[in-house]
């Protein structure tokens, strides 16, 4: 059974996490295990920046359209 404390991050941490993903040529998973964080939430927050970068092309809802829905 999971914690029943959610850590939670810095948008800036986020930021920085998926930088180093960009600029590394490492795997979500390697720079995961690097910062100490589950390599679920790095890969969740990676797409999540893909999707705000595209647009909704991608067919990911970008955080302004998941923002939008959580209001209606």
């Amino acid at each position: 059974m999971g914690s029943k404390y959610t850590k939670r991050y810095t948008e800036e941490f986020k930021r920085d996490a998926i930088a180093l993903v960009d600029s590394s040529g490492k795997t979500v998973t390697a720079v995961a295990r690097e910062l100490g964080i589950n390599s679920d939430s790095l890969r969740g927050w990676y797409r999540q920046a893909k999707a705000d970068r595209s647009g909704s092309q991608g067919g990911e809802l970008t955080s302004a359209e998941r923002e939008e829905g959580r209001r209606t």
